[in-house]
């Protein structure tokens, strides 16, 4: 097939690259930085140097390469999240969610692609009330932080508009491994390794992981199927942080994270930060078993943090 991959010098998109061009896939990527465009061709993938948010430009570029699938894998972060101020943080990846999902849907259209493959995130956006693991029959957090209001919007505004036109909705949950912020050599493992990333009031709070190989492997079956709708991409096993960070820090062989009661870490980690640590909820991966045939190679983040960090 012909594929059009806008993110392709992304965390995932650099781990799918060489599993669609060994399966005979025409690739084109996308890279906002020229000096990464050499290193998509010598992947045997077409560059384009593009600005997601230049609908004209967006356009031109799926046009010409007229693609069977567009896969959009496109976000715009650097280091550890910033969690009192969410938003800002978030800021260009929202408009990337936003602006950059309506361009790429448009432009799909007007170049005739029969499949639109979307990321989109799990775990905090869980409604923080009822069962500690949700479905993608659950809602989206109806009150969120006052922090993340903007970024849930723009999660929310992907995985509308996304269906509404047909396409499949990816939600990863939180990425470890090779280069991510929790693989060899990330921010948030360093994090962990110099105990800057403590246990916060009784560590409630339920996260769902994903090794990004496998995460890969799913956008694959996503690309190559034709399930639409959304999906759960995440390991079998959600953690309260209680459980999972501790097993964590002993796997990299650092010291045990502290324990800080949350009213004393608020003004530094804001509500949000709190909440990630202590209200968010897991997330169920028996859809995207069920209907996608995908399995993960790591079915828990106990064999990964372990086996499958580097």
């Amino acid at each position: 097939m012909r594929i059009f991959l806008a993110g392709a010098t992304g965390a995932l998109g650099r781990r799918l690259v060489p599993l669609l061009v060994s399966g005979g896939h025409q690739v084109t990527g996308t890279t906002r930085s020229a000096g990464k465009a050499a290193e998509l061709r010598a992947a045997g993938v077409e560059p384009v140097v593009l600005d997601a948010l230049d609908a004209d430009a967006v356009k031109a570029a799926v046009v010409a390469a007229g693609p069977d699938v567009v896969v959009h894998q496109l976000t715009a972060l650097a280091g550890p999240a910033n969690l009192r101020k969410f938003d800002d943080y978030f800021a260009a990846t929202n408009r990337l969610r936003t602006e950059g999902t309506d361009n790429l849907l448009a432009a799909a259209a007007a170049a005739g692609a029969r499949r639109f493959v979307a990321q989109s995130f799990t775990g905090w956006t869980n409604e923080r009330t009822g069962s500690v693991v949700k479905t993608e029959q659950d809602p989206l957090d109806p009150n969120p932080t006052a922090a993340s209001r903007t970024t849930l919007a723009a999660v929310r505004h992907v995985e509308q508009t996304v269906t509404a036109a047909d396409g499949i909705v990816l939600r990863y949950g939180g990425f470890y491994g090779p280069g991510t912020g929790l693989g060899t050599g990330g921010e948030l493992l360093a994090m962990v390794r110099e105990r800057k990333l403590p246990i916060v009031g009784g560590g409630t709070g339920m996260w769902s992981f994903v090794h990004i190989d496998d995460a890969v492997d799913a956008t694959l079956l996503a690309i190559v199927g034709d399930q639409t709708g959304l999906f759960n991409i995440v390991d079998d096993e959600p953690a309260p942080v209680s459980d999972w960070l501790p097993y964590l820090a002993e796997s990299i062989g650092a010291k045990l994270p502290w324990r800080v009661p949350a009213w004393l870490v608020r003004p530094l980690l804001g509500e949000h930060g709190v909440s990630l640590m202590t209200r968010s909820r897991g997330s169920s991966n028996a859809k995207a078993k069920r209907e996608l045939g995908w399995a993960p190679a790591y079915p828990s983040w106990r064999i990964g943090f372990r086996e499958g960090l580097g």
